[in-house]
């Protein structure tokens, strides 16, 4: 696999997940690189050669390194899939609004929530379950009548989604009050070449 682009990750990482099934869905020819988080590989060389930042995923395609999921996926769709990201400015718009998004609201509610109990971290659950429920409720309305988030197709809106929506209630986070959602997640695992990430109760000290 020597042309292939090496997806560093943590297996259970939603930020590494939303990479991989990028790549799977796309066909892009790929290998993950497993870093050992729990014995803090992140924080030390070589990886800090790779993303000084020491946090997952970084993805190195030949000798172009991007770290950040949201960073990847855009990269990704540029050189590979074009079709990911739509062509019409507004359109275009409203897809970095779902990533900022990603990296906003779902990170600090549901990916927060699944990280206090699976990996045992340090945070607010009362917090994450308000911030979760109040971006869970705006979504469920704003899908009405919609298939996917932005536009008539799926784009990296709906990957930078997936993930931490769809691994919630490993957090305690429901979605039962949810169908438009649940839908939405029900299509994107319909698609050709959809990955799964392992859901899990058992896991790390920090993500």
């Amino acid at each position: 696999m020597s042309n292939a682009i090496k997806i560093h990750r943590h297996p259970l990482s939603g930020h590494c997940h939303r990479v991989e099934l990028f790549a799977a869905l796309t066909g892009i020819n790929y290998e993950t690189i497993d870093v050992d988080l729990a014995n803090g590989a992140h924080k030390q060389e070589p990886f800090l050669s790779l993303n000084p930042a020491g946090l997952v995923p970084v993805i190195e395609d030949a000798d172009t390194v991007v770290a950040d999921s949201n960073a990847i996926l855009v990269y990704l769709a540029r050189k590979y899939a074009p079709e990911w990201i739509p062509a019409d400015i507004l359109e275009e718009a409203q897809v970095h609004k779902f990533l900022a998004f990603a990296a906003g609201e779902l990170a600090s509610g549901p990916a927060a929530a699944r990280l206090i109990t699976v990996f045992g971290a340090p945070l607010d659950a009362e917090r994450a379950q308000a911030v979760s429920d109040r971006a869970f409720t705006y979504l469920e309305t704003y899908l009405n009548g919609k298939e996917w988030l932005v536009g008539a197709r799926p784009t990296i809106a709906d990957v930078a989604f997936y993930s931490y929506a769809a691994h919630a209630p490993e957090g305690n986070v429901s979605l039962e009050a949810y169908p438009n959602i649940r839908a939405l997640l029900a299509r994107i695992e319909a698609l050709s070449g959809f990955v799964a990430m392992p859901v899990t109760k058992v896991g790390l000290a920090a993500e």
